[in-house]
């Protein structure tokens, strides 16, 4: 299963968008990250939201163009408009 997820952090008041075809150890590696990494500035990450697609190059798509908005207010909307994330899915329909 391919998962483009978000994570939160109220201590940073961050948010973290990934990609991962398990995302239980993803979880994990997040949860005990390295000093050098990203997620390791906080111990508070909590799952914001949880896209599933239906391959990685729709998986990964979508996460690029998430990351590309670089705007919470975008992040936030995937959750009030849950209708982004299904135009997001056709939009990046690709020939998995």
């Amino acid at each position: 299963m391919n998962i483009v997820y978000i994570l939160h952090s109220n201590k940073l008041n961050r948010f973290y968008i990934g990609f991962t075809s398990n995302f239980d150890t993803r979880l994990e590696f997040h949860e005990n990250a390295e000093s050098h990494k990203f997620t390791s500035n906080a111990n508070d990450w909590e799952l914001f939201i949880k896209i599933t697609c239906q391959c990685k190059a729709q998986a990964l798509l979508i996460e690029k163009h998430i990351k590309k908005m670089k705007s919470k207010t975008y992040i936030e909307n995937l959750i009030k408009y849950p209708d982004i994330i299904l135009k997001l899915k056709n939009k990046y329909n690709t020939d998995c």
